[in-house]
């Protein structure tokens, strides 16, 4: 280009480049040349969609629970009649001491147990050369798999009068006592700790293998114990970790319901999620209380949650990899090294064989009776052919993978683009990331009281249908795909996006080109993960379901309340057994998809 041209931009061209191709004047603008400000705006328009969405989703729960709250039992479907004697009525209460004294110490005692067992076994498992270690991870994976009502029905009769256990003790003193009341408060705390130990272990595994062993060694050689070192050592380093699981796990047993409703509602020991479900099921239902009872519920746990997150973001600042000369290697126990594998067959004996050998055994009896041989005479697969031809299972599988698949499915769909645009920091990305958590304050059970009371409002027949139960499940699922959506968005850097936008790509084309190929095995994880948890929640659909719409976990509950304990054991069977062989078909085909998709 000549000197002296009137374009000053020819000062600063390239020397042997070829001149930019422009546009000519008048001809509609190529895409590539597009206004960026066309496409911010495209990107705040799905902002604002998602985050009303959102918005839509999370917020009437809570909106409805603190007014309905606020209104008289007797002015209820009325507009009117704001008033604090639903609250004063939980204050007078004489059963609210005992409510929250069980509450607490059912979730604190039951914590410590989870925390014990777990943690435990995952020292041992991932500092140490004790064997049998892959045994803790299959007994771990089938327990969390297995539906929480089939678990304690389990527990129900191995300590039950007909159990093994109460039977054994018979048989050996000649009397005809119990020494073992599974339907107490002990009983609760045993088998809620039976239940979370696994996902204790699953996550401590993870703190205890991350540590650098390094430290231990040095405390060994300048002559501290085994005890020594892990108490000074692997427990301070962990702590944080700890104290964040403690918190986590405290949580869920305070919000757990299968264990107070199965096992302490028959020993009329009462809890706080229990209370809720028995002022919504009595007749005339005490919504109202109810809803008083919810909001208490969801202020205390928004402050236990509150704690949970201050408590992990201290974490990195017991950091012990540092990169260079970092190896795991496990402490070598000796001879003690079979006593440690003792442990971890014993903690296989206790929280998976007991357990399925009594299903199996409750499953082919044709009533309860005691685990003895001669009892085998009557054995029948009845139970099985039942379940297997009668449409009325068959329906409550359908209902089930209906629900699940499509709930799963909608909650990944909403997820990945607030996911995308929580971690780009695009349009309403941070409102949408602090929305979305709104639903973890939330036990299942008060979110079901509370969209029972706005099925109960809303002028579209709702109630009782399987449109409901799925809207329960979106809700209460959208955290956790949330956090896989958006950590996986964080693992795709941002220059391949903008190298789209070069291109001429829009929002669309940008997020089902280049980010959902590559967040794909992040969303298949979850979906599945969404997929078993949603088939087998039992405290939402309790409260929402109708005649119809009932799923796996809710027809298991009424069959054991009937007193149809071999038809749960094989439906519970049948159910696990097949969610098992599905989860492992999806994984391996996932995982044969994302090694196409990566090139590995």
């Amino acid at each position: 280009m000549a000197v002296g041209t009137a374009d000053p931009r020819a000062a600063i061209e390239p020397v042997g480049m070829p001149p930019v191709v422009k546009p000519p004047v008048g001809n509609p603008t190529p895409r590539a040349f597009a206004p960026r400000r066309w496409r911010r705006s495209g990107t705040a328009t799905l902002g604002i969609v998602v985050a009303v969405i959102v918005a839509v989703l999370v917020l009437p729960p809570v909106w409805t629970l603190l007014q309905t709250s606020l209104v008289p039992e007797e002015m209820a479907a009325s507009s009117g009649g704001i008033t604090l004697e639903n609250y004063a009525l939980l204050l007078r209460s004489r059963d609210l001491t005992g409510l929250l004294l069980n509450s607490l110490v059912f979730s604190l005692v039951a914590m410590v147990v989870s925390l014990i067992l777990g943690g435990v076994l995952a020292w041992l498992v991932e500092r140490t050369d004790a064997p049998f270690r892959s045994l803790a991870y299959v007994t771990a994976i089938i327990s969390l798999a297995t539906p929480f009502i089939l678990y304690v029905t389990a527990w129900i009769y191995l300590l039950g009068r007909a159990g093994p256990l109460n039977d054994i003790y018979r048989q050996l003193t000649g009397t005809m006592g119990s020494p073992f009341n599974i339907n107490s408060l002990p009983g609760m705390i045993l088998v809620e700790a039976f239940l979370w130990a696994p996902l204790v272990f699953l996550l401590m595994s993870a703190t205890f293998r991350a540590a650098n062993a390094e430290m231990e060694e040095a405390a060994r050689i300048a002559g501290a114990s085994v005890f020594e070192s892990v108490r000074f050592i692997s427990l301070k380093l962990a702590r944080p970790a700890i104290l964040a699981l403690a918190m986590f796990v405290f949580i869920l047993n305070l919000e757990a319901f299968e264990v107070p409703a199965l096992i302490g509602i028959p020993g009329r020991v009462e809890v706080l999620t229990t209370e809720i479900f028995r002022s919504v099921k009595e007749l005339p239902p005490r919504v109202g209380y109810a809803s008083a009872f919810s909001v208490v519920m969801l202020l205390v746990i928004s402050v236990l949650l509150y704690f949970y997150g201050r408590i992990s973001r201290q974490a990195e600042r017991y950091a012990s990899i540092t990169g260079k000369g970092y190896r795991p290697r496990p402490l070598r126990l000796g001879r003690g090294r079979w006593w440690a594998g003792g442990i971890i067959i014993t903690n296989f004996v206790i929280v998976l064989l007991l357990p399925m050998l009594a299903i199996v055994w409750i499953a082919i009896m044709p009533f309860i009776r005691p685990m003895r041989w001669d009892a085998l005479h009557v054995a029948t697969f009845n139970h099985f052919l039942t379940v297997t031809s009668s449409p009325y299972y068959l329906s409550l599988v359908s209902n089930t993978l209906i629900v699940a698949a499509g709930v799963a499915t909608a909650a990944m769909a909403l997820t990945l683009l607030a996911g995308w645009l929580a971690a780009r920091r695009r349009s309403c990305g941070q409102l949408i990331d602090q929305l979305i958590v709104v639903p973890l304050i939330f036990p299942g059970i008060v979110l079901g009281v509370a969209l029972l009371e706005i099925a109960l409002r809303s002028p579209v027949p709702v109630y009782g249908t399987l449109w409901l139960i799925g809207l329960a499940f979106l809700i209460h699922y959208m955290p956790f795909g949330m956090r896989y959506s958006y950590a996986g968005v964080l693992q795709i850097h941002p220059e391949l996006e903008q190298a789209a936008h070069v291109s001429g790509a829009n929002t669309r084309q940008n997020i089902t080109r280049i980010v959902l190929p590559l967040l794909m095995p992040a969303l298949s994880s979850a979906w599945l993960f969404i997929f078993l948890l949603a088939s087998k929640e039992m405290s939402l659909p309790l409260l929402l379901a109708g005649a119809s719409s009932q799923t796996i976990a809710v027809a298991m509950f009424n069959l054991w309340a009937n007193g149809q304990g071999s038809d749960v054991a094989a439906l519970g069977l049948l159910w696990t057994a097949s969610m098992t062989i599905f989860a492992t078909i999806f994984y391996i085909v996932s995982r044969r998809n994302s090694s196409a998709a990566f090139g590995s």
